[in-house]
């Protein structure tokens, strides 16, 4: 048995001033990338069924709606079982959920998500039987079916097994099959109002002012940095599909705010392209505390009078600390640069966690940080 401490040190020395970004700094986007329409808006849908074929990896005893689900599907094929005289462990109740693009039609085919809802331990090798999924408003808009497939595997039994990544939620692609035919509609008028998916006042005046340079001056507003109004011109009245289909290829410089995304489960750290720092004295040090125990079995001589058989466990305790190193990061510097800067300091994910957070507290980080 082994654990493992690990401290990581980041001491930090900075002095900022505001660097104006370049205008290569702006990404060019199209008009469908960075807005919708507003009312057409998609549909989550969601259900409750069963998954079936399991190598005794579903649910177990203390899950009892699953084999209450299971005696109720039996009962429609004429088997009637108690589901307390069940006891079985190859079915797991699951949670289906997708999502109904607008305009959908009747026998298009959507992508599903299934996750187990109960206490089962795998769902490799699983198969979704027909489930009703159905909207916010109860009713039932699309089937799912079919067998799942999972980003990972599993194999063994109780300590002698292995599992990578997550077992418990798959997908079907193209499992579920629309039945109804969705209520959404064209928005209708003189005017129509476009919904950008990051609001943005930046954004909002380039993108209206790249549909007024399409339709002619006057035809667009931005009214606030989530919305741009357009004018419906007299040749697009009656025929909003094929003015966002003149709209939605236009290109528009789209800005976004200089982000730091940290997953701190995972030790997962995205920096966006507008991240500058000012400049700053970035000093790292690791140490790193392993205790090792070994388990040994005393044993007594034979026939010794008054012996017993005990486990003596042997432990080893190990301490290394690297040598700090310190860099200097100019005023100004881009995400290459930092980049690799704190890769010349060997540290891990969870090292940069702390020095980003280090930084933003200096006042040297020019972003946004957001954990999730």
């Amino acid at each position: 048995m082994t654990r493992l401490i690990t401290v990581a040190v980041a001491i930090v020395t900075v002095v900022a001033a505001p660097t104006p970004l370049r205008a290569a700094d702006v990404a060019t986007m199209r008009v469908k990338d960075i807005a919708t329409l507003v009312g057409v808006r998609p549909m989550p849908l969601i259900g409750y069924g069963l998954v079936i074929g399991l190598n005794r990896t579903g649910d177990r005893r203390q899950t009892f709606f699953s084999n209450q689900s299971l005696a109720s599907t039996l009962e429609r094929f004429g088997v009637v079982v108690a589901p307390e005289q069940m006891k079985v462990e190859n079915i797991a109740a699951v949670m289906v959920t997708t999502e109904l693009p607008p305009f959908a039609r009747p026998g298009v085919r959507l992508d599903i998500t299934v996750s187990s809802i109960g206490d089962a331990r795998s769902l490799q090798g699983g198969t979704l039987v027909t489930t009703p999924l159905r909207g916010v408003d109860g009713e039932v808009v699309a089937l799912a079916q079919g067998a799942l497939t999972l980003g990972g595997f599993g194999g063994g039994t109780q300590g002698n097994s292995v599992v990578v990544n997550h077992l418990t939620a798959g997908r079907v692609p193209g499992g579920a099959l629309v039945q109804t035919q969705p209520r959404g509609v064209v928005p209708a008028g003189d005017a129509v109002l476009l919904a950008l998916n990051q609001p943005d006042f930046s954004t909002a005046h380039r993108l209206a002012k790249v549909v007024e340079a399409a339709l002619g001056a006057g035809s667009a507003r931005a009214i606030d940095p989530a919305t741009v109004s357009i004018t419906v011109p007299d040749h697009f009245r009656g025929s909003i599909p094929d003015l966002m289909a003149r709209i939605e290829p236009l290109p528009v410089a789209s800005d976004v705010i200089a982000r730091v995304v940290i997953n701190e489960r995972t030790g997962t750290v995205v920096v966006g392209a507008h991240v500058t720092l000012g400049a700053a004295a970035v000093a790292h040090g690791s140490l790193s505390v392993r205790i090792s125990t070994r388990l040994d079995v005393s044993q007594p001589a034979p026939f010794a009078p008054g012996g017993d058989t005990v486990v003596v466990p042997q432990e080893q305790v190990d301490v290394r600390e690297r040598d700090a190193r310190l860099i200097a990061l100019e005023e100004g510097v881009s995400l290459d640069a930092v980049v690799r800067a704190l890769n010349s300091l060997g540290v891990t994910p969870r090292d940069i966690i702390a020095i980003v957070q280090a930084l933003k507290a200096a006042g040297s980080l020019r972003a946004e940080i957001v954990i999730i």
